[in-house]
């Protein structure tokens, strides 16, 4: 596995991948497995998309990713996908739009683990009465990013 780390708005993220596919973007706090390799050069058109998209510049990523998660898990961030650059919905919605509407905390849990977060947005995922909750990386994060893509 290789990884590097770059400087956000939202803090310095870590990207990890297995070499052809990114598979793990994590928020601070965050561990580096020792056997890992720091290979910058290896994430060179991811780097450039983060930083567009942190400046306004990009709303859809085009990176090849690999999340290691359950059937249900990859379902359900497959869907968040799907959400377009500032929209939000809310986490029943998510249930439907897998057909499965009662597993509303199922997929909560599944948001927040997201192994990928940004680039597959699970902070556009919001509560049902259209306040900010749950959120990996911290509610003030997901203020910023919803508000980088011009959600109030």
């Amino acid at each position: 596995m290789y990884f590097t780390t770059i400087d956000t708005p939202i803090d310095e993220l870590l990207l990890v991948s297995d070499g052809d596919h990114l598979t793990r973007l994590r928020m601070a706090p965050w561990s580096v497995d020792p056997d890992w390799t720091r290979k910058p050069s290896l994430f060179k058109d991811v780097t450039a998309q983060l930083r567009a998209y942190f400046a306004g510049d990009l709303r859809d990523f085009e990176v090849p990713t690999k999340p290691a998660g359950t059937p249900f898990q990859l379902r359900v961030w497959k869907e968040l996908s799907r959400i377009p650059f500032g929209e939000t919905i809310s986490y029943g919605e998510q249930a439907r739009r897998i057909e499965m509407p009662k597993a509303v905390r199922a997929v909560g849990r599944a948001n927040g683990v997201n192994p990928i977060a940004v680039i597959v947005p699970c902070h556009r995922v919001i509560g049902a009465n259209g306040k900010l909750t749950g959120y990996g990386g911290g509610l003030d994060r997901k203020a910023k990013l919803l508000a980088l893509e011009g959600v109030a």
